[in-house]
Parts: structure tokens; sequence; C-alpha cells
């Protein structure tokens, strides 16, 4: 996994956020096995009474410790996708919202203290689905999930979901793909072709609920960044230069994250598809 952008580590207040998530069955599949979750994490500071002379106390009070996102794509078919990507996500959720102030500060040791503990999660939701199955192999999923303490972005990955950074026009994907087409291509068993041909990019080589090997790493960013995280259903269609494209033309989340999923539609839309977008005010944010 790329791990870092060229972004400087500050401790400035974070710009402006416009989020927005959403996810589609697509034209052939009759469930979308997918899941997504956008959240803020708070403190509990509420001032009743004080002298203090700071007029944004009451601000910074108020501002979030995290953000958090999350994309899941379910694999098994017959609802199991659905229910594995459900139970992953709710997992991480669960774990976050007990948690909401795990994470502050930037000291190297905290980071990867809490890498470690977003991972444990991982295997913990591994365990339930392995566990509800009574230790059988089925259904698994993908999960791509940014936790955000600005301006660093804390990753967790597992399968071929994605996680893209689009900055000053340019669109670089943060995440590698697990599977076994790129495994192999990866170490020179095969080449791209070989794999494709084999169809092994179709093969996850890592999900949770199955063969686990989750990536972590840090991504850090800028006012004027935008971040997105989907699962395949958008770019087995739609190519990394015309979701830039998309991305760049939006005026605001909600309007990149409808352009993408019709695109993703009107070229096929042959699996279920999710997309997060995250924009961060900037004069470079168009």
């Amino acid at each position: 996994m790329s791990t870092r952008a060229d972004a400087e580590t500050s401790a400035a207040a974070p710009p402006r956020l416009d989020c927005h998530g959403a996810s589609h069955a697509g034209r052939v599949r009759a469930k979308n096995e997918d899941h997504f979750a956008i959240l803020a994490l708070e403190q509990v500071a509420r001032v009743i009474h004080a002298s203090l002379q700071d007029p944004g106390l009451l601000e910074r009070l108020a501002r979030p410790v995290a953000y958090v996102f999350i994309a899941a794509d379910g694999v098994g078919g017959s609802g199991g996708g659905e229910e594995a990507s459900r139970v992953t996500v709710a997992t991480m959720v669960e774990y976050l919202s007990e948690a909401a102030t795990c994470y502050q500060g930037t000291d190297a040791g905290l980071e990867q203290e809490f890498l470690d503990q977003l991972t444990a999660r991982v295997h913990q939701a591994h365990r339930r689905l392995v566990e509800d199955r009574g230790g059988e192999r089925g259904p698994a999923t993908t999960l791509t999930m940014v936790t955000l303490v600005w301006p660093r972005g804390y990753v967790v990955h597992v399968g071929d979901s994605r996680g893209y950074l689009l900055r000053r026009g340019r669109l670089r994907q943060f995440t590698t793909n697990q599977t076994m087409g790129d495994l192999l291509v990866d170490i020179g068993q095969l080449s791209e072709e070989q794999a494709k041909e084999r169809g092994l990019y179709n093969v996850l080589s890592s999900a949770v609920g199955s063969d686990l090997a989750p990536a972590v790493g840090v991504v850090d960013l800028e006012p004027g960044d935008t971040l997105i995280l989907c699962t395949d259903g958008l770019t087995k269609h739609v190519p990394d230069a015309r979701i830039a494209e998309l991305l760049t033309a939006a005026p605001d989340a909600e309007s990149a994250c409808r352009a993408l999923v019709d695109e993703a539609l009107e070229q096929g839309g042959t699996d279920n598809v999710t997309v997060i977008v995250a924009r961060f005010a900037g004069p470079t944010s168009r």
C-alpha cells in the first residue's frame, strides 16, 4: 500500500468537509451486497458557565475528533455477501463509537497503536463471520476504511475495493488491490495478460471471512483534496481518468457520487456500486 502523500502534517484546524455516499445494486444483480458508512466522532464537552474570553472555545469543543469513511463489498451470493459486509461494517462502527477519543495527536508510537487496534477489530469481524458458519468457509467481504484525524487518514484495507486521493486534478490510488491476479503478477508467477486471461483479477487473495491479510497505512491530506472510497462496481466500468474528470467537474460531494454511480450504470452496471466522496475546502478544491 502507498502510505504517504507529500503533505506536511500540521496541527491547523481542519478545512470544511463536504462528504456524501451512494450505493446502487447495478443493472444485473438482484441484491445489493455493498455497505458503507460515514461517521463523525465527537468529544462530549459542554460549557455550562464560564468567564473565559475565548469566542472560539465553543466552536473548538464542538469539532469532531475524527471522521470515518467505510466501504465494504460482500462476496458469496444468496445474501451471504450482504451479511458479511453488514457485520464487518457494524463491527468497525461499534468499535469506533466506543472509542471516539481513542486517537489524538501525531506521535508515531500512538499512530501504530491506533492502526494495530483497527486491525484487531478487522480480525474480530473476521472471527464473527467464521464462527457464525461453524468454522466453515463461506461468504466474505472487502473492507476499505479511512479514519481521518486531520490532516492524516489512517487506512485499513482488505480486498479489491479502492481508496483514491484527488489532488490538483491528479488521481492517485493509495490502496493496493488484493487479488490473486495482482499477487501472482507481483511475485513474477504470471504476466498481467495471463492473469487477466485466467480471470484472476476477479479472485480475492484477502477478504474478511476468508483468507485475511489486512493492509494498513497513512495518507496525508491538504486543503483542496478529495478523498474517494469505492467498490469495484465502479472501477470495473469507469477508468481512473474518467473518475478524475467527473470528480473535478462536480460542484459538490453529492453530485460527484451521483455522477460516478450513473457513469458505472451507463457503462454496464454489472455489479453493485458504492462510492464515498469527501472534499476538503481549499483554494484547489475544484
